[in-house]
């Protein structure tokens, strides 16, 4: 039943044969590109914001990094197809052929910008805000252009709410806020020259 709702929902999703223009080219830079963002805000909340900031960063950094490596052990033990080897709908975007389930990349923004999100850091929470229907532009994308199933994005979304309630428990809160001074004068030192400038909040 899974798995029928789940084939008839991406022969819904994914672009028709023929797919060309602006359409493509739009699809394609959401597919790839979109996800950067997730990157370039953690470090905008890190260079230009205060301990507040600088600890959101690093526990939405913590979530990702923890929802990844749970994606890499499920993709291990589990491999799950993409739809071009199984040879259903259009693809326009060339994939290795490995394991689909879940999508890293829904999977990294999701988790960033749950986080992000439901801070309490007014700075922190709008970037969450702006990034949480960007994510969801990009599970739509991929989808699309025939690389990944709407089950990995369903999977993406589940396990990146799981990563973002574990970042704010408080035992990785404590550990955040603990190594939140070695990664501070680990970046004055690197950043030392900017920072001296003024280009960079020390």
């Amino acid at each position: 039943m899974f798995e029928h709702f789940n084939l008839l929902l991406f022969s819904a999703l994914n672009a028709q044969a023929g797919l060309a223009g602006w359409q493509l080219m739009g699809a394609l830079f959401a597919a790839q590109w979109l996800v950067f963002l997730m990157p370039l805000a953690l470090i905008v909340l890190w260079t230009g914001g205060a301990r507040p900031e600088r600890e959101v960063a690093l526990r939405a950094l913590v979530a990702a990094v923890c929802a990844l490596s749970l994606n890499g052990l499920i993709g291990h033990f589990w491999y799950s197809p993409r739809p071009f080897l199984l040879d259903v709908g259009h693809t326009f975007l060339l994939h290795d052929p490995d394991s689909s389930f879940p999508s890293d990349h829904a999977t990294s923004m999701f988790s960033v910008a749950l986080v992000l999100a439901f801070s309490h850091v007014r700075a922190a929470r709008r970037i969450g805000l702006v990034l949480l229907p960007l994510a969801l532009v990009v599970a739509w994308s991929r989808v699309f252009l025939g690389v990944h199933w709407p089950k990995d994005m369903a999977g993406a979304l589940a396990m990146s709410a799981a990563m973002a309630l574990l970042a704010y428990t408080p035992a990785v809160r404590a550990a955040c806020a603990g190594v939140m001074p070695w990664m501070e004068n680990l970046y004055r030192r690197v950043l030392a020259v900017p920072i001296g400038r003024g280009w960079l909040r020390p």
